[in-house]
């Protein structure tokens, strides 16, 4: 059987941050920033989901409104990583998995979100990729479409994979966050300190399918459970 593989796109692919605080200061100008809101924490109204204080939440809601108003904002992005995608690609073929690319991307002036992440996927050396646009859990996406593993940078969608589904989620996480990637491990998530260091997993994954012990050791020193 193919591995079944998904692979979220912000902060694991695609630079969204940088392109968040270009069109912050922009707005703004070289004052303080503010904590850059992934596309999966808003609300189903495009606004920050709360937890700031108001005038930092109104600015938030304003950024947003200025990259809704982006003519296919999602195609502008720089990858991550130059390589991942067409690594993936290779990958994919060569293993045979079954590849989708998830993402809560709120839609922009243009292309339609999966149409934007689609171009954007095929420049970066992945052809004909398979696109979700989903709301709600990222658990019950990865239950649904029977995922194997699940490669994503927000804890709480790690932890909702985890959960309410049979996927294994790696977390991309930076090595200096020790807090970060103890509490993931503690519940049995892996954790990878960069999208080239979760497909090292994944290829080491995919060679030892056969192989019951390569395959616990390689849980162990990830931190699945």
């Amino acid at each position: 059987m193919a591995l079944r593989i998904g692979f979220d796109m912000d902060g694991v692919l695609a630079d969204f941050a940088a392109s968040y605080r270009a069109i912050e200061a922009r707005a703004y100008g070289p004052a303080e920033p503010t904590p850059v809101d992934n596309p999966e924490d808003l609300t189903e109204d495009g606004k920050d989901a709360g937890g700031s204080p108001a005038s930092s939440r109104r600015r938030k809601d304003a950024i947003w409104t200025l990259i809704r108003q982006t003519p296919d904002f999602w195609q502008t992005l720089r990858p991550l990583d130059p390589d991942a995608v067409r690594r993936i690609h290779e990958m994919t073929l060569r293993h045979r998995w079954e590849t989708f690319f998830i993402t809560q991307r709120p839609a922009t002036d243009g292309a339609t979100v999966q149409r934007q992440t689609q171009h954007w996927l095929v420049k970066q050396g992945f052809d004909l990729p398979s696109v979700l646009v989903i709301e709600g859990s990222r658990g019950a996406a990865a239950g649904a479409m029977k995922l194997d593993y699940l490669v994503d940078d927000s804890p709480n969608n790690c932890v909702d994979v985890k959960s309410e589904s049979k996927a294994r989620p790696i977390l991309i996480v930076e090595d200096d966050d020790l807090i970060g990637i103890a509490s993931a491990r503690r519940i049995g998530i892996g954790t990878a300190n960069g999208i080239g260091a979760a497909l090292d997993i994944l290829e080491r994954v995919s060679d030892a399918r056969t192989k019951p012990g390569v395959l616990k050791q390689l849980a162990q020193l990830v931190g699945w459970k």
